[in-house]
């Protein structure tokens, strides 16, 4: 995915309308009035609109906004309510051309000073926006009653501003680092599931990639309508044959085909690789099912869990 994809794009991006109205055109129309007017003044022209085109695409392109040690305020511009507890909330960066800078499989960290909080809360989140995204990032939330930044942002307006930081975590993901890749994800869990899953997508040979890895993801929710970015994850699945997905509901509709009740040893035993050294086994979501599901893949033969996961371990836990 590295040289051929950044030199495909590279060459898209300088093709783009931006450069061709902002850069080629202007300096096209430079040289033809400077060799209409004044013929013997064309080497100043050239070297001028050298210098002017080199400060255009200099000045647009793409710059990196995360700071990992430092808190930085990013205003929310927009906030499309998913359903009664379920938001994506878009946050702009400071320029247009700006792109967040997160390795695929890292996180931020949001910071907040709530009331009756003697210091700032601190809780991190994966954006389901990409560095393909420019002058912008997107986090998908859900509030909980319970949950101090979540609701937090649920009262957040657009105008105001969130103090955010990064790269975090342990994982970074790259193409091809194992050869099958299992994922359990519950709710929100998904969201750094679904940030790997695009960009082994993405990097596929038939898109100018290598990354040849094999995917399977067993997604869990209480009810139908609690699964989360479900539209996006069916036409993954539709689109790549080396990926799958299996839905659990705890209250399944009337004629559901496919998991119910909690997720099991036997759901992944019979869904997820089995413990190799060419895969990994990736686990997000609420804290009691990540606890659940440690159990259970122990119980099937995979490396037992660390505390806090390495990159090099073969269950690792966001």
């Amino acid at each position: 995915m590295g040289v051929l994809s950044s030199h495909s794009g590279s060459r898209s991006v300088l093709l783009g309308p931006q450069y061709i109205n902002g850069v080629y055109i202007p300096c096209a129309l430079l040289l033809l009035g400077t060799a209409i007017l004044r013929r013997e003044w064309i080497p100043y022209s050239v070297v001028l609109a050298a210098i002017l085109g080199g400060w255009k695409i200099y000045s647009h392109r793409p710059r990196k906004v995360l700071k990992p040690d430092q808190l930085q305020e990013f205003e929310l511009r927009e906030k499309t309510v998913i359903s009664h507890n379920v938001a994506i909330y878009r946050f702009s960066l400071p320029r247009s051309t700006d792109i967040l800078g997160l390795p695929i499989g890292q996180h931020i960290s949001i910071a907040a000073k709530l009331p009756n909080q003697p210091q700032p809360v601190v809780r991190s989140y994966t954006p389901i926006s990409s560095d393909d995204d420019r002058g912008y990032f997107d986090l998908l939330l859900k509030s909980y009653p319970t949950g101090n930044i979540s609701k937090f942002m649920a009262t957040l307006a657009v105008g105001q501003a969130i103090h955010a930081q990064g790269p975090k975590g342990a994982m970074v993901y790259r193409p091809n680092m194992v050869r099958r890749l299992g994922m359990i994800a519950g709710g929100t869990g998904i969201t750094p599931m679904l940030q790997i899953i695009r960009a082994i997508i993405k990097g596929r040979p038939r898109n100018g990639g290598t990354d040849m890895t094999e995917v399977t993801l067993i997604f869990a929710n209480v009810a139908h309508a609690d699964i989360l970015l479900k539209e996006d994850l069916d036409q993954l699945a539709a689109e790549d044959p080396a990926f799958t997905v299996y839905y659990v509901l705890n209250d399944p509709p009337p004629a559901w085909t496919q998991g119910v009740g909690f997720v099991t040893p036997e759901m992944i035993k019979e869904r997820l690789p089995p413990p190799a050294p060419d895969m990994k086994l990736l686990i997000c979501g609420p804290p009691p099912m990540v606890s659940a599901m440690k159990k259970a893949v122990l119980s099937l033969g995979y490396d037992k869990a660390n505390p806090v996961s390495k990159l090099g371990d073969q269950v690792f836990c966001f």
